[in-house]
């Protein structure tokens, strides 16, 4: 089988982590690619400046960035081929799931039934998602986050380190969940949640 090479588009501490999670599977990253470059090599694979993008137009990217909005600028603007979704060896997925393109599953995440995932997602280390939620595009779900059964989460929120999140819930859109958080009711778009119960603190700008 022909070895899949991926180029990953942002050299950051969360590429080094990308990095790892691609060399886990049967991929291999050539090399890295940044707007603003601030080393020349991640763990023995070279950084360049994104304007060397023309010459990895015929491999795979993904999108090695943490922010979510960020994220989801970089790929309206690049017009390349992105990776189906890449998933650590350690993680357990329903054969039920879908993920979209540029999602990545980091170790011991666990996914269940008829959960669908949306483009260029992150599933952070021993995050729980239960069965039929989904999880729309640019979604970060941080370490040690448990989402319950029937969970609807919103495009570009993220759900902060080891908050909880309880049946039925709608999570509106480009929230913010903070550490720790636990959801026991919808929250609106745009909202910052903290607490046990969360609350909402303030509402963020939309952009």
């Amino acid at each position: 089988m022909m070895e899949s090479k991926i180029c990953l588009f942002g050299a950051s501490g969360h590429g080094k982590v990308v990095l790892d999670l691609v060399e886990s599977t049967k991929k291999r990253v050539v090399t890295f690619l940044d707007d603003n470059p601030l080393q020349k090599s991640i763990n023995n694979v070279s950084v360049f400046h994104s304007e060397k993008i023309g010459d990895y137009l015929d491999k795979q990217f993904v999108i090695s960035v943490g922010d979510n909005l960020i994220r989801k600028k970089i790929s309206e603007l690049l017009k390349v081929t992105y990776a189906e979704s890449i998933i650590h060896s350690t993680a357990v997925i329903s054969n039920t799931v879908s993920m979209k393109t540029g999602t990545v599953v980091m170790p011991m995440v666990v996914v269940n039934a008829d959960t669908k995932i949306g483009r260029h997602v992150i599933i952070n280390t021993g995050a729980v998602i239960e069965h039929d939620c989904l999880i729309e595009d640019y979604v970060h779900v941080s370490p040690k986050t448990a989402i319950a059964g029937n969970v609807i989460i919103g495009e570009g929120t993220h759900v902060g380190i080891g908050a909880n999140v309880i049946p039925n819930i709608k999570i509106g859109k480009w929230c913010v969940i903070g550490a720790g958080s636990t959801i026991i009711e919808d929250i609106p778009d745009y909202a910052v949640v903290v607490g046990v119960p969360g609350k909402v603190i303030k509402f963020n700008k939309p952009e």
